[in-house]
C-alpha cells in the first residue's frame, strides 16, 4: 500500500479556468483530495449591469464556446420572466430543437472525442484516426448534423443570433425542416444505433466506482426535462425554479476561485447522469432498454457512467426532435413577429439544462428595460463540491494500483462530469513525490 503519495497535476485546463489535481496520503491517512480552481473570475454578471434586455442573451451566450446555445435560451427564458413577455408554442418547439442540437452535438464531442480515448488506452482521439477511421467518421457526422440544426434554427451553431426575446427575427424554412428529418432519420438514427454498440464493447473500460450523492437536474411531468420543468432532488422532491437559491446554497472554499454548491448533503451532481437518475421514467421505452443493455438502470451511483447517460440522451435528442419537427410541419410554419413589448418589469429566473447540467440566470430589470442586477449559475461549479468528495472516497479505494492507474482514474473521473472540452483534450502532467 502507498502510505504516503502526493499527488499535484498542474493547470488541469478549462473553458471557464485553470484547475490542479491536489491528492496528499500521509502515513495511510488521506489528508486532502480535491480540484483547485486556480483562474480569476470572470465577471459576466457585472458586464450585464446596465445593459437592455435586448443585448443579454447575446453577452452570455459568450460564457461559453461549447454551452452558448443553453446560456442564451436561459437567458431569454429569465428576460420574459422578468418582463412579462409571452412567446408562442412555435417558439418553444424551435427552442426545444435548438437545445436538442445542442445536446447532441456535446454530447457526442463528449462521448466520442474526449471519453473513448481513455477507455481505448490512448492519450488522444488522433491514433483513432487510423486504428477506428469509420467510428471517428460516425463520430463528425453526428456533430455536423447537430451543428447544422443549430445553423438552419438559429443563425449560427455557436454564439446564436436570431433568436431573441419574445421569439425570433427568422425561422426556418418547410423545406430546411424536413431535409434536417429526412437527415435524422436516414444519417442519425443508424449512427446512434451504432453508438450504442460502440460503448457496449467499451463498458468494461469504465472504471466500477459508486458514490451515492444528491442528483440535481430539471423535472417535467411530461417528458425528459431539458428545456422546461421544475427543480427536481433525488432528496427533497420538486420545487419551482423560483427556488433555485435553496438548491445551490453557493459557498467559498480556500482551495478554489469557483464557488461550490451544496443542498442536502456536502454536495451535489448535475449533469446526464443526474437527469438521468431523475427523468429516466420519461424515456420511451425502447431507450430505457438500451439503457439497460449499457450497464446504466436508475438510480445509477457511478460518476463516471455519466458518458453512458449522455449516450442515451443523444438516442432521446434524436427521437424527439423527429416529434418535433412532425408537429411543426403538420400544423405549419408561421412567420411571427418577436413579442418585445413588456408587460411589466421585475425579477425574472430562467432554468434550463445544458449538457453539463442545469444551469439558472436571474435578472433584475428596472422601469427602462435595462438590467440592475444578474446572477449566472453554472454547471461546473455545482459539480465542483461533487468532484471533491468523490476524490476523496476514490484514492482509498485505488491506493493499491500503481501511480500510472491512480493518475488515469483520477483524469477520468474529472473528465467523467465534461466541465468543459480543454480539460480533456490535454494529458495531464501529474508528479508524485
Amino acid at each position: 500500500m502507498n502510505e504516503n503519495l502526493n499527488i499535484k497535476v498542474k493547470h488541469l485546463t478549462r473553458v471557464e479556468g485553470h484547475g490542479n489535481i491536489v491528492v496528499n496520503m500521509r502515513e495511510g491517512k488521506l489528508e486532502k483530495a480535491q480540484l483547485e480552481i486556480v483562474e480569476a473570475p470572470r465577471y459576466f454578471e457585472a458586464m450585464l449591469k446596465g445593459r437592455s434586455f435586448h443585448e443579454a442573451a447575446i453577452i452570455t451566450s459568450r460564457i461559453c464556446g461549447i454551452c452558448s446555445l443553453g446560456h442564451q435560451i436561459t437567458s431569454l427564458k429569465a428576460t420574459e420572466f422578468a418582463l412579462g413577455l409571452e412567446i408562442s408554442e412555435q417558439t418553444e418547439k424551435l427552442r426545444k430543437l435548438l437545445i436538442h442540437g445542442a445536446t447532441i452535438q456535446s454530447n457526442v464531442l463528449h462521448a466520442y472525442f474526449l471519453a473513448a480515448p481513455d477507455f481505448l488506452g490512448v492519450g488522444s482521439v488522433f491514433p483513432l484516426i487510423e486504428t477506428h477511421t469509420e467510428v471517428v467518421k460516425r463520430a463528425l457526422r453526428m456533430k455536423r448534423l447537430a451543428n447544422d440544426i443549430g445553423d438552419i434554427i438559429s443563425g449560427r451553431a455557436v454564439h446564436p443570433i436570431t433568436p431573441v426575446p419574445g421569439g425570433f427575427t427568422k425561422i426556418p424554412t418547410k423545406n430546411e425542416l424536413v431535409e434536417i428529418r429526412r437527415r435524422l432519420i436516414e444519417e442519425a438514427r443508424p449512427d446512434v444505433a451504432a453508438t450504442v454498440e460502440t460503448m457496449k464493447a467499451l463498458a468494461s473500460a469504465i472504471p466500477q466506482f459508486e458514490r451515492e450523492t444528491e442528483y440535481i437536474s430539471l423535472r417535467n411531468d411530461s417528458e425528459y426535462a431539458l428545456y422546461d420543468g421544475q427543480i427536481c432532488s433525488s432528496d427533497t422532491g420538486t420545487a419551482p425554479d423560483t427556488e433555485y437559491r435553496n438548491f445551490t446554497n453557493e459557498f467559498i472554499v480556500s482551495h478554489s476561485s469557483s464557488k461550490h454548491a451544496k443542498h442536502n448533503r456536502s454536495s451535489l451532481m448535475v449533469g446526464a447522469l443526474a437527469r438521468f437518475n431523475n427523468n429516466w421514467d420519461k424515456l420511451p421505452e425502447g431507450l430505457q432498454v438500451a439503457a439497460k443493455s449499457l450497464g446504466l438502470v436508475a438510480p445509477n451511483y457511478n460518476p463516471y457512467m455519466n458518458t453512458i447517460a449522455q449516450v442515451v440522451e443523444v438516442a432521446y435528442c434524436v427521437e424527439d426532435s423527429i416529434r418535433l419537427i412532425d408537429e411543426l410541419l403538420k400544423t405549419g410554419l408561421q412567420d411571427e413577429k418577436p413579442n418585445q413589448t413588456p408587460t411589466k418589469y421585475g425579477t425574472g429566473i430562467g432554468a434550463t439544462e445544458v449538457p453539463r447540467g442545469i444551469l439558472y440566470h436571474e435578472y433584475e430589470y428596472n422601469s427602462k428595460g435595462q438590467i440592475e442586477s444578474a446572477n449566472c449559475i453554472i454547471p461546473t461549479g455545482q459539480n465542483l463540491a461533487n468532484i471533491d468528495d468523490d476524490m476523496k472516497k476514490l484514492v482509498p479505494e485505488i491506493i493499491e494500483k500503481s501511480k500510472e492507474e491512480i493518475t488515469l482514474h483520477l483524469e477520468m473521473l474529472v473528465r467523467a462530469y465534461d466541465p468543459c472540452i480543454s480539460c480533456s483534450v490535454h494529458l495531464l502532467d501529474v508528479e508524485f513525490v
